[in-house]
């Protein structure tokens, strides 16, 4: 993993855990083989495709609201 993606990466999403949970559930879309959404590079692992997605605002999230969860 690239370190300086996780750095810019980390600008988009301030919340860490949140971050390595995004990253997380899409390395596993990527490696059942969902395609990237950006250009990937021979020597991007799959982390490094899902932390460059979130900096280019291809991979965004969305907060519930507790009431929302309950149903």
């Amino acid at each position: 993993m690239m370190s300086h993606l996780v750095d810019e990466a980390a600008k988009k999403i301030q919340n860490v855990p949140f971050l390595v949970n995004m990253v997380s559930k899409r390395v596993r879309q990527l490696s059942a083989g969902h395609r990237p959404m950006i250009e990937a590079t021979p020597r991007m692992g799959l982390a490094d495709i899902a932390l460059q997605e979130i900096i280019e605002g291809k991979l965004n999230y969305e907060l519930k609201a507790e009431n929302e969860e309950k149903e």
